[in-house]
């Protein structure tokens, strides 16, 4: 405000009514200690007909509340209390003092606030199991002692479960909202995955899967569609293998044969490029950021990451947590199954050291305990952790708590069905709960920071080999679709000989003179095949085999009776024409008698293989050699052996 409001408002303020006037409203009904009224109704309101029946009667409701009371005050005063609780520190626990078993926590704090108020004593007792108790475990529990009036009431943070309201009565003030945390062995690397995942969310891998798949098919059919629609000619129409080996390309930073000459199919190849580069450039920073930074997530976070991971895990035998699975009333009955196959164990043991020690630290368990109990251990395990060393941060913190509760329950006092204390204890214990009394002593003797939070705030952070894990196994898949391949090839060629070999021996090709098959190793077969075909095609210049002589040579008879050869019979190198050579066998030596149809012998075997006629003809390394009869495959074969 101005000063010039300032001022106006002291002078509006002086005609004012004094606020320091202790004249009470009018109407106002007020009680004595007794519960008696001592200020009478105005005669006008009395008489008023307008006065409800209803005003009335909550007047003498109130009255008659404060006066049970009351009554209730001076039967406590003096009289002692039997006050049943669990050994569940920080809330409850018990010590023994002189003999005399002692309550301590914050449940009896606030039996020590309403013991000072309504002026009783009360002696501790405890169940003979540190249990609550349920319809099939109810011997030994807690609620048997209230069900049988061995206690006046239960001090304990007992949760409100369903099952157990037909044996006790539960006070109407909630304490607090019980929330049940679970802790377990802090992760050397974050649970999100592989450090190569991390960058991207699950949807953002999937969609760049999906463009992967896509964009290939995409760019070759608008090539195609851009062919056919502007008649080009000059823009060679990649095949649907090149474009989509240049996306995959691409993605790898690798460069592309192909060269397109298109502005279109220019542009589509570099808005791939550029979406490309966009997308790495962001996976390599957010990859240096995650593998440089110490924040990672937890394995287990929810019931359902316990549930769906089938993980061991360990909670207070006869606590909230056993009964929530139990009973089927219960949202946590889902995790029952889990108690039939051994997986969640329910320790004995009230002391939270021993159960993180031996089940999480040794066992790798995850512990189930409520957030106060968990944060109170979480410090003493960390004090006790400093000093042993004060400088490993690591050290300090091998264990970390999970953020989202595993179950919530509101927790309360307990009471035996038919007890009336909860009206004399209730609205005392309501002003603690909204005075936030019971939430700071809850925690008053924890530290203002967070105790062993997940992320360390450490800034120095090597890689270690579980970073580098999923780099492994794209190297062994790799290998392992590479070796698939290259044994798929190795069948395939096996496959296609044997169908080559069993085809040609159909024929009568690749025989011996007695009819059986010229079998050869089959590493040799490929060798043999690959040298025919340099041979075949190897020019004249630079074949060392004698070429044939013409093709109308072979089938004359000017040379059947010529036992030596001459200079015409030599090849280039001077050395006997085979194919001369083997005329001389015109009796058939090798392939039968080697008379052809007309009297014509040639010193080979005329076979109709395939529909056509060819001369079969025996070669000094034992393979056979197909001459074409008909005239247009004999010049073709002439002209392959001169050209």
């Amino acid at each position: 405000m101005t000063g010039f409001e300032l001022i106006l408002s002291a002078a509006l303020c002086l005609s004012c009514t004094n606020l320091n006037d202790t004249r009470l409203p009018a109407n106002l009904i007020q009680l004595d200690e007794s519960g008696k009224v001592i200020t009478k109704l105005p005669e006008s309101a009395v008489d008023d007909s307008t006065v409800e029946e209803g005003l009335v009667e909550t007047v003498n409701s109130i009255i008659e509340k404060q006066q049970k009371i009351n009554g209730l005050k001076e039967w406590i005063k003096g009289r002692k209390l039997v006050i049943a609780t669990l050994e569940d520190y920080p809330l409850s626990y018990t010590v023994i003092e002189n003999d005399t078993r002692v309550g301590k926590g914050v449940a009896f704090e606030l039996i020590d606030f309403l013991q000072e108020q309504l002026e009783f004593t009360y002696e501790v007792v405890v169940p003979e199991e540190n249990i609550i108790g349920s319809r099939e475990d109810y011997e030994k529990s807690l609620i048997k002692m209230l069900n049988n009036s061995e206690a006046d009431v239960a001090a304990a943070f007992i949760p409100t479960l369903s099952e157990q309201h037909s044996f006790v009565f539960y006070s109407s003030t909630t304490l607090d909202e019980g929330e049940w945390i679970m802790v377990m062995q802090r992760p050397r690397e974050s649970a999100t995955g592989s450090g190569l995942m991390a960058p991207f969310d699950f949807w953002v891998w999937i969609l760049i899967f999906i463009s992967l798949l896509a964009v290939g098919p995409v760019i070759y059919m608008l090539i195609i569609l851009r062919n056919r629609m502007t008649g080009d000619t000059e823009q060679k129409p990649y095949s649907l293998g090149h474009c989509a080996w240049f996306v995959y390309g691409a993605l790898m930073k690798q460069g592309s044969t192909l060269s397109p000459i298109a502005d279109s199919t220019r542009l589509l190849f570099a808005t791939w490029w550029i979406f490309i580069t966009i997308l790495t450039s962001f996976y390599t920073a957010n990859l240096t950021a995650f593998l440089t930074l110490s924040q990672f997530t937890l394995p287990y976070n929810t019931v359902s990451d316990i549930l769906y991971k089938n993980k061991h895990f360990v909670s207070a035998r006869g606590g909230g947590i056993e009964y929530a699975i139990r009973n089927t009333n219960e949202s946590l009955y889902m995790l029952s199954n889990m108690i039939r196959n051994n997986h969640a164990i329910f320790s004995k043991s009230s002391n939270d050291t021993f159960n993180l020690q031996n089940f999480v630290e040794k066992d790798g368990y995850v512990f189930i305990r409520d957030r106060p109990a968990i944060h109170h251990l979480l410090y003493a395990d960390y004090r006790y952790r400093k000093t042993i060393s004060m400088t490993d941060e690591k050290l300090h913190c091998p264990f970390a708590m999970a953020k989202e509760p595993f179950l919530k329950k509101n927790r309360s006092f307990a009471y035996p069905i038919g007890s009336n204390l909860s009206e004399l204890f209730d609205p005392k214990l309501l002003n603690l709960v909204e005075s936030g009394i019971i939430k700071y002593l809850s925690s008053k003797d924890l530290p203002n920071a967070e105790i062993c939070p997940q992320n360390l705030a450490g800034t120095e952070r090597q890689l270690r080999n579980t970073d580098l894990m999923m780099t492994y196994y794209i190297m062994f898949a790799g290998f392992v679709t590479a070796m698939v391949v290259f044994f798929t090839e190795i069948l395939f060629r096996y496959l296609n000989s044997r169908r080559e070999t069993s085809k040609w021996a159909r024929h009568g090709i690749g025989r011996t003179t007695n009819g059986l098959a010229v079998h050869m190793p089959r590493w040799l077969r490929q060798l043999e095949i690959d040298s025919d075909k340099k041979r075949l095609t190897a020019s004249s210049s630079e074949s060392t085999i004698t070429p044939p002589p013409p093709y109308q040579s072979i089938f004359s008879n000017n040379h059947r009776h010529k036992h030596h050869p001459d200079a015409s019979h030599l090849g280039k190198d001077g050395v006997l024409n085979p194919w001369r050579h083997h005329g001389h066998f015109g009796g058939g030596g090798f392939l039968g008698n080697g008379q052809m149809p007309g009297g014509s012998d040639a010193g080979g075997v005329r076979r109709l293989i395939n529909g056509r006629d060819y001369m079969v003809f025996r070669n000094p390394n034992g393979q056979s050699q197909l001459v074409p009869v008909r005239a247009p495959s004999a010049a073709l074969f002439q002209y392959t052996y001169t050209e």
